[in-house]
């Protein structure tokens, strides 16, 4: 009788889970019998978010950042599971799906992200949108659509996250709406962009000044309703008219996470070790957003895109390596620059020693972001696609 493979489930299929289950499957298995990978997500697609700021200028079509499990793990060894993921039993080695199935698994992959954090304001869950989703962009593109048809003399929009994310997609609303918008930036700290190196920082404010888009430091939202955003700031609260508030600010625990029987931080995040495994639990890993990691040099890691690339690697390898019976490797987080999109053609670049920015940054974060894509056929398709999509648009003009 054959003996069972070992089953692998990584949950989540963002940039974490997908990129950690892609390399895994790369690696040679001496004794010839590779695990048996299973990616579970509740969505049918990966989203490659840094781009997601594309689709409301229509710079780039859902497709080409948004491309579906099935495809892109066509002639793998990984099998693709839709699902939300309820609850994880660790004594068992037991996963619940809402859709009521249940899988065992031998190693474990906790890759989930976590939610935009509404319920923290009045109104939102009702009149707020968060901005993570290709759902999240069709509704503020539909949103956007009805103020234009209404023809609305003004387009009054707060972007609430004075962060990179905020800052990006205030400066493409900004020039997707032109004349008509109204665009507020709304940041409860001192500072917007306040990790930034001051190259960015500086791009930033020139890029949003530019662009007429009004700032609100040292300021929280305190309510919103359906035509109205309520702002305090030192105290005293404005109330002011506003058509859409989009929420960028930080990531919430899924509330099945913070009730595992793992270790957390202060904060919720799952404890590892440099090797991105749980504390007391070597069989499962945590990556991404949900995860409280130092590497091996004792640094505390940001929970960012360029994190979650880099820990797949080491992910992939030390899943590898522990079936193998070879050393895993503490993680070391590697400093690569910061790329902010600030508008159409427009963008910083500080990193590796270079400092640009303009068209030139713009193409090169393109560049980056394209080799960053999956796999190769999709790199090649999406490629191929911006290359003739201005021939096609100068033909049609």
């Amino acid at each position: 009788m054959n003996k069972q493979a070992l089953r692998i489930c990584i949950l989540g299929g963002g940039f974490s889970g997908l990129y950690t289950a892609l390399r895994l499957s790369q690696f040679p298995w001496t004794d010839g019998h590779s695990p048996e990978i299973i990616l579970i997500d509740q969505n049918d697609h990966f989203l490659f978010t840094p781009l997601l700021y594309e689709l409301i200028t229509g710079e780039m079509q859902s497709w080409e950042i948004a491309p579906y499990f099935e495809e892109l793990l066509t002639n793998t060894r990984i099998r693709f599971h839709q699902g939300c993921v309820t609850a994880i039993n660790i004594e068992t080695k037991h996963i619940e799906l809402d859709n009521l199935h249940s899988l065992s698994y031998d190693k474990l992959v906790l890759a989930m992200g976590g939610k935009a954090p509404l319920e923290q304001v009045l109104g939102s869950n009702n009149y707020g949108i968060s901005f993570r989703s290709l759902q999240d962009v069709y509704h503020i593109k539909e949103r956007l659509r009805l103020l234009e048809v209404a023809q609305a003399k003004k387009i009054r929009i707060a972007v609430v996250g004075g962060g990179c994310s905020g800052v990006e997609l205030a400066c493409k609303l900004a020039d997707h709406l032109g004349k008509i918008g109204r665009i507020r930036l709304v940041e409860r700290g001192k500072k917007i962009v306040s990790n930034s190196p001051e190259f960015n920082f500086k791009a930033v404010q020139d890029a949003l000044e530019k662009r007429k888009v009004w700032i609100d430091l040292e300021t929280e939202v305190s309510e919103i309703t359906r035509d109205s955003l309520s702002l305090c700031y030192k105290g005293r609260i404005d109330t002011i008219p506003v058509d859409l508030v989009i929420f960028t600010v930080g990531t919430q625990m899924l509330d099945w996470i913070k009730d595992l029987p793992l270790k957390h931080s202060e904060q919720g995040l799952i404890t590892v070790n440099p090797e991105l495994q749980v504390i007391d639990h070597p069989e499962i890993y945590a990556l991404g957003d949900l995860a409280d990691c130092k590497d091996a040099t004792g640094q505390q890691i940001p929970r960012t895109a360029q994190t979650a690339f880099q820990q797949s690697d080491y992910c992939a390898w030390n899943l590898w390596a522990s079936i193998t019976r070879r050393p895993l490797l503490p993680f070391r987080y590697q400093v690569l620059g910061e790329l902010l999109v600030l508008g159409i053609n427009n963008a910083t670049f500080n990193g590796l020693g270079i400092e640009l920015d303009g068209p030139l940054a713009y193409l090169t974060r393109r560049l980056i972001y394209l080799y960053r894509l999956p796999t190769f056929k999709h790199q090649l398709s999406v490629g191929l696609s911006w290359m003739i999509r201005p021939l096609v648009e100068a033909l049609s003009d």
